[in-house]
């Protein structure tokens, strides 16, 4: 059955009342079910309606039937549990449940993505670079900020990100600036998965791609104003224009098949959940910002939906500035930024575990580059929990008073201050 022939389906009211009621959940969602419905019909020689007429083990034998047989043909469970939702979707709006437990092997494993891993920050850069400034501007917003595909444009490719949700990039005399870098981006609602709007940011590396890239567009005559796309057709008489999901998904997929590689657009949304889980690992960023950047439900994500979209003036910096910490891990161009930020990590940790009263000796044969924040503190707590020698921290100023009565001067803070003990 084609796909001319499962639009065709529509011409029955009830078809067309069950796929419009779908779809004011997700267009996709209801083309999909539609596709599905229509594939096991044509299979089974039934029209939907004749579903509804058999009664409960007619029904469950057939459909246990069909996954038999499309097991044997070697069909992914994923594929089969898809059709069965479908099924049920189409059974439970007109009042009908299909009671039976139906179980399908594999059903949450998907093939195509066994052997797909996240690329490597130097892998993201040759992706970067492979592809024209339109595909590296969408490379680059998705895993820089973690965004999903149809936020760049939906399904219909009615809408999609645009200058209006970048609050604090400024376009002027034909330059893009930035107020404010990490700069924000503001996810609207009806282009978040989840229906709610949200926010997230996009590092200086990002920046820069994005101002490359819309610049390129004002030189070749291109008027951009609040509600101009940020990603849009190549072509001149279709500028201003929004681009469906699916091409988005094709000029990442275009960057990264020049690249070398056979991944999927959306492992690059992956690798900015990576990236953040390592950047959290070492204590740059908390989990709760992590996870609202991700659009997963968690405290914070909470607090902005029942607070009609506001949250505290210093909890946004806060976060702003978290993500600052953490785009050293998402960025291509910062592996010297890192290295400084690392050194700097490891000379606290070393200066703190000198106040807790470890020697040299024993630092050095700790790996304390890649212990967590936790397991450190739980180091630093354990070795400071004992009857050891009083120590102090104190400024420079005080330290010649306090070492010409008795103190002992241990070492020196990168802050500036000195530690002392008795």
């Amino acid at each position: 059955m084609s796909k001319k022939k499962y639009k065709a389906l529509l011409e029955d009211e009830d078809v067309r009342r069950w796929y419009v009621n779908v779809s004011r959940g997700a267009e996709v969602t209801a083309d999909v079910n539609l596709r599905r419905l229509g594939n096991f019909c044509e299979r089974v020689r039934l029209h939907p309606k004749d579903l509804l007429k058999m009664d409960d083990k007619a029904l469950k034998n057939l459909i246990l039937d069909y996954i038999t047989d499309m097991e044997l043909k070697g069909y992914a469970g994923s594929y089969i549990y898809s059709t069965l939702k479908a099924i049920k979707s189409w059974l439970s709006f007109n009042d009908r449940e299909l009671r039976a437990k139906i179980k399908i092997k594999g059903s949450n494993e998907y093939p195509n993505t066994y052997d797909e891993r996240v690329p490597t920050q130097a892998e993201l850069k040759s992706i970067l670079l492979s592809g024209n400034k339109r595909a590296r501007t969408a490379c680059s917003l998705v895993a820089f900020s973690g965004i999903r595909l149809q936020v760049l444009g939906n399904y219909r490719g009615k809408d999609g990100l645009r200058v209006m949700d970048f609050p604090e990039m400024v376009i002027s005399n034909g330059e893009v600036e930035f107020e404010n870098i990490p700069t924000m981006i503001i996810v609207r609602p009806p282009l978040s998965k989840v229906g709610h709007q949200y926010f997230t940011f996009l590092c200086k590396e990002g920046c820069e791609i994005l101002k490359s890239y819309l610049e390129e567009r004002i030189r070749k005559g291109e008027e951009l104003n609040e509600k101009s796309p940020i990603i849009t057709p190549i072509a001149r008489y279709l500028w201003g224009k929004c681009i469906s999901t699916i091409n988005i998904g094709d000029i990442i997929r275009q960057a990264i098949r020049k690249a070398g590689f056979s991944w999927r657009p959306y492992v690059l949304r992956h690798y900015f959940d990576t990236q953040l889980l390592l950047a959290e690992s070492k204590g740059l960023v908390i989990r709760d910002y992590r996870q609202f950047w991700m659009v997963h439900k968690g405290d914070i994500e909470h607090q902005y939906t029942t607070n009609r979209n506001k949250l505290p003036e210093d909890l946004v910096e806060d976060m702003r500035d978290a993500y600052a910490r953490a785009s050293v891990y998402l960025e291509t161009d910062g592996r010297e930024e890192l290295t400084n930020a690392e050194r700097i990590r490891m000379e606290l940790r070393k200066a703190m575990l000198v106040f807790a009263g470890l020697s040299e000796d024993e630092i050095a044969s700790l790996d304390l580059a890649s212990m967590s924040e936790e397991e450190f503190f739980q180091l630093f707590k354990e070795r400071t929990l004992g009857n050891g020698p009083k120590q102090r921290v104190v400024d420079i100023s005080e330290a010649e008073k306090l070492i010409n009565s008795g103190w002992e001067f241990v070492a020196t803070l990168p802050n500036g201050k000195v530690i002392l003990k008795q």
